[in-house]
């Protein structure tokens, strides 16, 4: 029955998301076990693509082989590796079995198999469940006998990847080889899916990109992507804080100076465009450009050429443009912060970044990323999301996005652990650990009459977030605006002028 599902699977046309999920699924059933887990190796990690009788954080944990025993013995042998009920090996799973959430398991059976696709290493598969004695010696057989027919599933599914263009099979190896909180966007939902495949696209292009979206949803990890697609790839990608280049120094730190433009310049000395020269520059928050830099980028958009401040001839550069900014442009526009014309040649290709609150299940996905990365800092035996604290995070409306939700993760991991909590544990993080703001939540039915009582505009519903936020951070740095920037997680320039901005100083 299990070789007549699998081999059904493998000639149908599905999506690669469906059939491993499929494959997972058949497995279960078939095994009779409580968790199936199909991972692929990434660097020196591996990463769950499909999972059934897990939590659904599970799809975020990134598990580091030499860090879970249990994962390098499977890694190590080409055949199925079962683990004794009373082995003391501790398992990657603890407390993530979706029936048996935030419960040590003293008591259960483990099994896997290392997967490889044309003679490379490629991934694992395991299967975990709370009765032992089900992974009898029949049932190695049976994991061993179909393994090959796993394998094809998988070989069949990276087939289709490389068919759907060559380019995002490249950027797939890529990915592979950075860590994952350096390169990787994780998320499984519609409005992410939607999000990539327009990278995809726009990516093999020369067109500027101006990715817009809210303070902390990953723009720079964006950018990035769209770099590692473009035919730019093998070239540097520059990246430039706009927010943070004083007025007086932008235009020399953007196009350089010769020796003698102004006083202290004893050299020559290029700028950013001179070292993306062939690659990509990446200006992020390009709304806090001065005017007066904005008209020479123009230029440099035109026809190419920069000109470096007390030089006389200008020189050409050969440099793609993804710019990024949290600000509504037209806005500043009308404001006279900045010009239209460089607005119109910077958004040529425009790409608005779904806040996480629109993301659905990605925050639970997101949010098993960031614990997994606590609980490999803090030297934690596992640390998991309770079902209340799940709801709360998809309840909650994240105006910080991304960024907030990896503070807060991290936070409620520091204040379970100072309450004296043996890291040996399986530590499970309660709703009033996250300390949401109650307030601030997902839209839901309102009264028509109370909502037209209580109109608010959107801009300062969203300055009055960024006070509070700064306000919090200065209080837990006793009013240190340089380690309120750090953890805020801004140039501290910046930080003054918003804080400036917003009435605060």
């Amino acid at each position: 029955m299990l070789e007549e599902t699998l081999l059904a699977d493998l000639i149908v046309e599905l999506p690669n998301a469906v059939r491993l999920q499929r494959l997972v699924q058949t497995l279960r059933e078939h095994f009779n076990c409580g968790a199936v887990g199909l991972l692929r190796l990434d660097g020196d990690s591996l990463r769950p693509l499909a999972a059934v009788g897990l939590v659904q954080e599970a799809l975020g944990r990134r598990f580091v082989i030499a860090q879970h025993p249990r994962l390098a013995a499977i890694m190590a042998s080409r055949a199925p590796t079962w683990f004794e009920p009373d082995s003391r090996l501790p398992d990657p799973y603890d407390g993530l079995l979706a029936d048996h959430v935030g419960e040590p398991l003293p008591v259960h059976d483990c099994m896997g198999v290392s997967l490889y696709v044309e003679g490379r290493l490629w991934g694992a598969l395991t299967l975990d469940t709370l009765l032992a004695g089900t992974f009898d010696s029949s049932a190695r057989r049976d994991l061993q006998r179909y393994s090959l027919m796993i394998e094809a599933a998988v070989r069949i599914t990276r087939l289709e990847q490389e068919n759907r263009g060559l380019r995002l099979a490249r950027s797939d190896i890529q990915s592979a080889a950075l860590p994952a909180e350096e390169g990787e966007i994780l998320g499984q939902s519609q409005a992410l899916r939607q999000l990539l495949s327009e990278l995809d696209v726009v990516a093999d292009s020369e067109l500027p990109v101006l990715l817009l979206g809210e303070t902390g949803v990953g723009k720079e990890l964006f950018a990035r992507r769209l770099h590692r697609l473009s035919r730019r790839s093998n070239k540097p990608l520059v990246q430039v804080n706009c927010a943070a280049l004083p007025e007086s120094l932008a235009e020399s730190e953007l196009f350089g100076h010769v020796k003698g433009a102004f006083s202290g310049a004893t050299t020559d000395r290029p700028g950013r465009f001179d070292a993306a020269n062939g690659g990509t520059l990446l200006l992020d928050e390009v709304g806090e450009l001065p005017l007066s830099v904005q008209a020479k980028l123009l230029r440099t958009l035109q026809n190419g050429e920069i000109q470096r401040l007390g030089a006389d001839k200008p020189l050409h550069v050969d440099v793609r443009i993804i710019a990024a900014t949290n600000r509504h442009l037209p806005d500043s526009i009308r404001e006279g912060h900045f010009r239209a014309d460089l607005y119109h040649r910077l958004s040529v290709y425009p790409v608005a970044i779904a806040p996480l609150r629109e993301r659905g299940e990605d925050v639970l996905i997101l949010a098993g990323h960031f614990l997994e990365l606590n609980r490999t800092r803090l030297g934690l035996r596992s640390i998991r999301l309770s079902p209340a604290a799940e709801r709360a995070l998809l309840s909650y409306a994240w105006p910080g996005n991304v960024r907030e939700l990896e503070h807060v993760i991290s936070r409620a991991a520091l204040k379970l652990l100072s309450r004296g909590v043996s890291r040996t544990q399986i530590l499970t993080l309660e709703p009033a650990l996250l300390d949401l703001d109650n307030t601030v939540r997902l839209p839901g039915p309102v009264d028509a009459q109370v909502l037209a009582a209580v109109p608010r505009p959107l801009r300062e519903a969203i300055e009055d977030c960024q006070r509070q936020s700064i306000q919090q951070a200065l209080e837990l740095t006793e009013q240190n605006w340089a380690s309120a920037a750090r953890l805020l997680e801004l140039d501290p320039s910046n930080l003054h002028k918003l804080a400036r901005r917003l009435r605060l100083k």
